[in-house]
């Protein structure tokens, strides 16, 4: 079964073809918009689709996605120093 999806046109019913926020966010720059967005979704949709915490995933979403840059690029540091 096919579902209209706002962000790609459709999708098959019972896959994710939402990259995982480990696989987006680089170490070379704070989380874009579009970062943030799909990692709030991801949360919304471990939350298994209940409505009322955007706000909640949001920042959550952001939160991750920043410490998870700055210790990504912590760790690379102390490599090239070692």
């Amino acid at each position: 079964m096919k579902l209209k999806d706002k962000s790609n046109g459709t999708s098959d019913l019972g896959t994710n073809s939402i990259k995982s926020h480990s696989e987006t966010t680089s170490t070379n720059h704070a989380p874009s918009h579009e970062e943030i967005r799909r990692r709030a979704y991801e949360i919304y949709l471990e939350r298994n689709g209940f409505g009322g915490n955007e706000v909640d995933d949001w920042l959550q979403a952001e939160m991750e996605l920043v410490s998870g840059a700055l210790l990504a690029r912590t760790t690379e540091e102390r490599k090239r120093k070692a």
